[in-house]
C-alpha cells in the first residue's frame, strides 16, 4: 500500500490544501475563502489524491487495520512535505510578508489554545470532512456530490474547526515551527481522526 505512487499522491494533497490556504489568506471576507479554499478537497476528490483527514475516516472499515494506520501515517507524511512546501514557497515569492503575517496571527490563536478546546475542535472539523468525502462516494446526485464538498469545507472553516493538514501550511507560511507547535499538530492529528472514524464505526455497527 506504500508505493512511489501512494508518496506522490499524499504529497499533491498537501499542496491541494495548501493553495486552498493561500487563497483563504489572501481573501479579506473570510465568507468567500472560505468557499474557494474547498477547491483543495475539490481537486484531491476528483484527482484520486491522498489526503489523511479523508482516509482517516475509514480505518474503522479496513479488513488489515494494521496495514492500513502504516499508510496513514505515510499519507500524513506526505501531506506535510506537500504543504511545507508551498508553505516556504510562498515566503519567497512578493505575497510572503503579507501571507507570513495573516498565518502568524492565525497560529497565534491556535497555539494559545487549551488542547482540551484543540482537540474538540478537531473531532467536529473531521466529521464535517466525512460528511463531505461520503457525500462525493456515495452520493447518486452529481450536484449533491459537490456540494458537499463544498459545505462540509465552508463549515469547518467558518466554525474554526481545527484540519491538522491545513495547519501545517499555515504552521509553515508563518514560520512557527517548534515543539510546542508539534505537540499540538499530534492533538490535531489525533482529534482529527476520532472525528473521521466514529461516524463510519457507527454505520458499521
Amino acid at each position: 500500500m506504500i508505493t512511489k505512487e501512494s508518496w506522490l499522491k499524499s504529497v499533491m494533497a498537501g499542496i491541494c490544501i495548501a493553495i486552498g490556504g493561500v487563497i483563504y489568506l489572501s481573501i479579506e471576507n473570510k465568507m468567500f475563502g472560505a468557499v474557494l479554499f474547498s477547491v483543495g478537497l475539490f481537486t484531491i476528490c476528483t484527482l484520486g489524491y491522498h489526503l489523511y483527514t479523508g482516509k482517516a475516516c475509514y480505518l474503522p472499515g479496513s479488513e488489515k487495520k494494521g496495514e492500513y494506520l502504516l499508510w496513514l501515517l505515510q499519507i500524513w507524511a506526505g501531506n506535510l512535505i506537500g504543504t511545507a512546501l508551498v508553505g516556504y514557497s510562498m515566503r519567497l515569492t512578493r505575497s510572503g510578508a503579507s501571507l507570513a503575517q495573516a498565518a502568524a496571527a492565525l497560529c497565534e490563536k491556535k497555539l494559545t489554545d487549551s488542547p482540551i478546546s484543540i482537540f474538540i475542535l478537531s473531532v467536529l472539523c473531521n466529521f464535517m470532512i466525512y460528511i463531505a468525502v461520503e457525500n462525493y462516494k456515495n452520493n447518486p446526485h452529481q450536484l449533491g456530490k459537490y456540494l458537499g464538498i463544498f459545505l462540509g469545507v465552508t463549515v469547518f472553516i467558518l466554525a474554526g474547526f481545527e484540519h491538522c493538514i491545513a495547519n501545517m501550511f499555515y504552521f509553515s507560511v508563518a514560520n512557527v515551527w517548534s515543539l510546542h507547535t508539534v505537540l499540538y499538530l499530534i492533538v490535531m492529528t489525533v482529534g482529527n481522526f476520532v472525528g473521521g472514524a466514529l461516524p463510519e464505526l457507527i454505520k458499521k455497527m
